[in-house]
């Protein structure tokens, strides 16, 4: 019997680049901050092991373990978003997903992908770019078309829904009073899927990007 992928799935929330895997070839530990959300996840994948707590953490603690690691850390203090809302309150950019970034490249021996979104200012350490979103990675991720959403951010929960092909019959906040943001957070499935076969259906050498 074929040896399954164990994945760490990180900041899971309700499993958008999740959802395309190929549940009988791995196995996988999500983790999930908010139990509501976890708990959706839950009902989307009930085979996957789910925890609620701290990812950030977590990925420090038990790294390790897994033979592929994707991390989602929290985008919205590197968002674009940033400079287009004159109302948005500054902040400092999460330092985190760079703590994330150089653990993994220095330290994990499997393969990794962190996703987070094209940022404002120019990244730190060089990523890789595909769709609207960034990833660093120690494989070649090609870009891909995705079927664009006109207005992402205003659209319906239905068409979000329907775009994403996940669909949730009661409202979730994640963080804020817009039952839209689990959905928009979601990386599309179809760009998970993409971003999984690049990592184990190429025979490909192992890159170690931001080394110049």
């Amino acid at each position: 019997m074929e040896k399954k992928i164990k994945i760490l799935n990180l900041y899971a929330g309700i499993g958008g680049n999740r959802k395309e895997w190929d549940n009988d070839k791995i196995e996988v530990t999500a983790v999930e901050i908010n139990p509501d959300v976890a708990n959706i996840y839950q009902d989307f994948f009930p085979n996957d092991k789910v925890i609620v707590g701290d990812a950030h953490a977590y990925l420090l603690g038990h790294y390790k373990e897994y033979d592929f690691i994707w991390t989602s850390p929290p985008c919205p203090t590197h968002s674009r978003m940033q400079k287009c809302n004159i109302r948005a309150e500054i902040k400092y950019p999460d330092m985190k997903l760079y703590q994330e970034i150089i653990l993994l490249q220095h330290w994990f021996k499997g393969k990794y992908v962190v996703e987070n979104v094209i940022g404002y200012y120019d990244p730190l350490i060089r990523p890789q770019e595909a769709s609207r979103h960034y990833f660093w990675s120690n494989f070649l991720i090609p870009t891909i078309t995705i079927k664009k959403l006109p207005g992402f951010i205003e659209t319906s929960k239905e068409d979000l829904m329907d775009w994403l092909g996940i669909y949730i019959t009661k409202n979730i906040y994640d963080g804020s009073h817009d039952e839209k943001k689990v959905l928009r957070n979601c990386v599309h499935p179809k760009l998970g899927l993409h971003v999984f076969d690049c990592a184990f259906k190429s025979k490909q050498e192992t890159l170690f990007l931001g080394d110049d």
